[in-house]
């Protein structure tokens, strides 16, 4: 009984000496490479973001329908008037594409006569939730 009593108060009293040690395991510097188009990702999603609180804004929709006609559209749309942001939304089963981000309706008309003239079937709206 003795013999168990000291070989637990020894047991003991080894864990406290190297418990009091600190401990190093791996002491190692992290290197992360993060592909640049990740930045560039981010900053397009910023843009969607702020261009998607459409409350109070008025829009301008240039084209319906599929994902491949609304993409060529909106790279059409670009090269036309390079300072109007664009944006492709998806209601099920088309593709829109809108234009402009208008603050004031009468904004939104100036720039509609503008656009019509390349575009015929443009039509101002002020999209909803």
């Amino acid at each position: 009984m003795r013999k168990l009593a000291l070989k637990t108060v020894f047991f003991i009293a080894l864990q406290f000496a190297f418990g009091s040690y600190e401990m190093h395991a791996q002491d190692s510097k992290i290197k992360i490479e993060q592909n640049p188009k990740i930045e560039n990702l981010l900053k397009e999603k910023q843009k969607l973001n702020t261009s998607l609180t459409v409350n109070d804004s008025y829009k301008i929709q240039i084209f319906y329908g599929s994902s491949e006609e609304a993409k060529k559209k909106n790279a059409e749309f670009k090269k036309d008037f390079k300072d109007i942001e664009t944006t492709i939304i998806y209601t099920n089963p088309t593709f829109k594409v809108w234009v402009g981000n208008y603050k004031l309706r009468i904004h939104a008309e100036k720039a509609l006569i503008d656009i019509k003239k390349k575009y015929p079937t443009a039509l101002l709206i002020k999209p909803s939730k």
